[in-house]
């Protein structure tokens, strides 16, 4: 009661005030971020390292150990939790509240790098994801054909669909998963290699050397400068059985004479 004879006693006062909440309750709506997902800027960095063939052990101590040790060169960690697992080492570092975490990021990158020189001969780069709300997926788009393999539906996936999904502004896609990349399969005949007294490694090194690519210099004719490149990239699997395997003095023996050349898929991992 005391409320609404006030409100009649001061009629200008109440206009006002509702006059006030109104414009600025429209100016706080235009103004507001409303998102699905908003960003929450939580101070978490994910690290991951994968090399296959290596124990849990091996990943902590040849991975793990060298980044942490690297990490701690980083301004505003918190804690750093590890897991290891077969060929897999993954690591979330947490930060302090208010650290700038593009900031982090980078330096994270930068270190990660510079671990490169510590790590086993071949290891690749990691990933590193920063964890927030906005970044979690939000789709799935599922490929399915009765007339094409699963390495074609992976090729499709990863150089057609993403491309298109990227051009659509604030979307970022995620690498396709479930398929079986493509994969040339030569499976040498042991008996035949004994017979013209080749190794698996001899043929490994003579692939690599019969399928390059690599710049060999300019030729200059005149006033015109000419790239020579040199490309010796096969472009058909049939190829790959007309590389010649040289063995000194005798006639020559070609890959399809020791080994069959298939056209596959690498060995299948998970399934979606």
């Amino acid at each position: 009661m005391n409320l609404i004879r006030f409100a009649l006693r001061k009629p200008i006062s109440i206009m006002v005030m509702v006059l006030g909440l109104l414009f600025f309750g429209i100016r706080a709506a235009k103004d507001i971020q409303v998102d699905i997902l908003p960003e929450m800027n939580l101070p978490v960095v994910y690290v991951a390292h994968s090399f296959n063939g290596y124990t849990p052990q091996q990943m902590e101590g040849y991975f793990t150990k060298m980044y942490v040790n690297m990490m701690l060169f980083t301004n505003g960690i918190k804690s750093i939790e590890t897991k290891n697992t077969q060929g897999l080492t993954l690591m979330k570092v947490n930060f302090y509240e208010g650290t700038e975490m593009g900031e982090a990021i980078a330096q994270l990158t930068a270190l990660s790098n510079r671990s490169q020189v510590f790590l086993p001969h071949g290891a690749p780069p990691p990933f590193i994801i920063r964890f927030d709300a906005s970044s979690q997926p939000v789709g799935q788009l599922v490929f399915r054909s009765e007339t094409k393999t699963n390495n074609q539906l992976q090729d499709i996936a990863n150089f057609t669909a993403r491309p298109f999904l990227i051009a659509i502004p604030g979307l970022t896609t995620a690498p396709p998963f479930g398929g079986s990349p493509r994969t040339i399969e030569i499976n040498i005949d042991p008996n035949k290699l004994r017979v013209h007294q080749l190794s698996p490694e001899q043929i490994v090194e003579i692939i690599s050397r019969q399928n390059i690519t690599s710049p060999s210099g300019n030729v200059y004719i005149d006033d015109i400068n000419y790239l020579t490149p040199t490309n010796n990239t096969l472009k058909t699997v049939e190829e790959f059985g007309d590389i010649p395997l040289f063995k000194g003095q005798v006639d020559n023996v070609y890959l399809r004479d020791v080994a069959t050349v298939k056209d596959g898929a690498d060995i299948t991992a998970g399934y979606a």
